[in-house]
């Protein structure tokens, strides 16, 4: 019973242990003094953060101290196994996290870019369909005036043609009806010469003949 109480003690002081045990970490924010003189002894003038960039103006091998100068341009003394001579690892963090934040800012500007480019070149080739379609439209209307203006002259060609056979026509028609005014007045001559023609030889034989019957009753009257 005994043996059993001790073991149970023992269990519950390792668990008490175990959930005692946390882990937990040495914090990153440091400071450092900054002295009026490269010793201990001297005032402390202002606590510096870990990070700050200073001006380095001095430094004592023998203290161990440098005099530097700070961005609000306040002169003294610190250790100099604090200063590096780049910033801490958590700056550069600061500023990486920075640059990246600005980057993927940059990037996403950039996408917003891109589809607003992408957007535009888009709406261009919707605008250069409709163009290319409307160009058909004007190109297959514009066939289609070619061919009926070449109809057009042909058939002005062709009424040129026939007005020129028209007035070629008219023309010969003239000249066949003067020509045949001209047969028909030379036809009236002749007729009225052939009557004249036959009256004089009436009147020549009218004469003529009663003579030639005189003649041959008198011919007939000496026998």
């Amino acid at each position: 019973m005994k043996m059993t109480v001790r073991v149970a003690l023992v269990f519950s002081f390792f668990a008490a242990a175990a959930a005692s045990a946390a882990p937990a970490w040495v914090s990153d924010q440091f400071e450092i003094t900054l002295r009026t003189g490269p010793s201990t002894s001297n005032s402390i003038q202002l606590m510096l953060d870990s990070g700050l960039r200073l001006e380095v103006l001095e430094r004592d091998a023998d203290t161990g101290y440098s005099r530097v100068r700070t961005p609000g341009g306040t002169e003294g003394w610190v250790l100099s196994r604090y200063l590096m001579n780049e910033p801490s690892a958590r700056e550069q963090l600061q500023k990486l996290s920075s640059q990246l934040t600005s980057a993927n800012s940059r990037g996403s500007s950039l996408d917003s870019q891109m589809k607003a480019v992408t957007a535009e070149y888009d709406s261009a080739n919707r605008k250069i369909k409709e163009l290319e379609r409307a160009k058909a439209a004007v190109e297959k209307e514009l066939a289609e005036i070619k061919r009926t203006a070449a109809n057009v002259l042909a058939i002005d060609k062709q009424n040129k043609t026939l007005m020129d056979q028209l007035a070629a026509a008219q023309i010969r028609a003239d000249t066949l009806d003067q020509e045949n005014r001209q047969l028909s007045s030379q036809t009236t001559r002749y007729w009225f010469v052939a009557g004249a023609l036959v009256l004089l030889v009436g009147i020549i034989l009218g004469i003529w003949l009663p003579r030639v019957r005189w003649q041959r009753r008198s011919r007939y009257d000496r026998f």
